[in-house]
């Protein structure tokens, strides 16, 4: 599921700005961009959001304008000792009169830094914190796409349970046809082989019976209302949804096959199934957009 937030955070260690976003995916995908200072915390900052979004490629950025620190700033002698050495070469080379200039080399990225300190619980508490607000912002905003997309997918479903009930009517009428083709076809076939009347009806009405589309019916409907009922229920659904559309596919698909040769009935039955299909693949890529 789509979905976005930014937060904007001021503690006393800085400005901190979170911006969450995510595109649609099966699973869960969390791809955490954070300032080099904070890549220790990453762990406990995937984890605070892995606890609650479970689907999509979510992707956290996040950006910290630090304030001034009063730790001790640590030198970096090493690099100091090879600056001074290339100034004096270079004095030297060139015959030049300046002296070094600290204020300089105290810019160059690396010479100073805040010395070590021991890991700061109470500031990593603050980070997940601060994330677990921008994570609530970012399921406010998936939950306002989802109820949009729980409408479409409602109106898909209701289509479906119409032409599931246009399809019931017009197997009532259905039945007769189809007995009538068989026995046709079976007269034809044993035409002469001295097979009693009876049993020949007989054998036409079991096999028109193994072209009812009664229970196929049934369970189509019993489907629309789980789905419904789905959507009633909230939570963790997308999963869910993808299983019924293969359900109510599979259901569909059976209709088809048996009312192939019901003549013009059968081929509005068709007509009902073929759609019925297209809205369930319709629900089918909308539920990938819901977690």
């Amino acid at each position: 599921m789509t979905g976005f937030a930014r937060l904007r955070k001021l503690t006393p260690h800085g400005e901190m700005v979170f911006t969450l976003k995510s595109v649609n995916h099966r699973s869960l995908d969390v791809h955490m961009h954070l300032p080099a200072d904070l890549d220790a915390y990453e762990h406990p900052l995937r984890s605070a959001v892995k606890r609650r979004v479970s689907r999509g490629h979510v992707d956290v950025r996040m950006s910290w304008n630090r304030v001034a620190s009063s730790a001790l700033l640590k030198l970096n002698r090493p690099l100091l000792d090879s600056w001074m050495n290339a100034f004096k070469e270079a004095k030297a080379v060139y015959g030049l009169a300046s002296a070094p200039d600290l204020n300089a080399a105290f810019r160059i990225p690396g010479m100073l830094s805040e010395a070590d300190a021991e890991p700061d619980e109470s500031f990593e508490a603050m980070l997940v914190g601060a994330i677990d607000e921008a994570v609530t912002l970012f399921n406010e905003s998936r939950q306002t796409e989802g109820a949009a997309l729980a409408g479409v997918i409602r109106d898909a479903n209701r289509k479906i349970r119409d032409h599931a009930g246009e399809m019931a009517k017009l197997r009532e009428g259905a039945v007769p046809v189809l007995q009538q083709r068989l026995q046709d076809r079976l007269g034809n076939l044993l035409q002469g082989a001295g097979v009693e009347p009876q049993r020949l009806i007989q054998e036409a009405a079991i096999l028109a019976d193994r072209s009812d589309i009664t229970e196929e019916i049934h369970r189509l409907q019993i489907h629309s209302k789980q789905l419904d009922q789905l959507l009633d229920t909230g939570g963790e659904v997308g999963k869910k949804l993808d299983f019924l559309m293969q359900e109510m596919g599979r259901e569909t698909n059976t209709v088809l096959s048996k009312t192939s040769g019901a003549a013009d009935l059968g081929l509005r039955i068709t007509d009902l199934g073929v759609a019925v299909k297209a809205e369930i693949e319709r629900i089918r890529e909308q539920s990938l957009n819901l977690e």
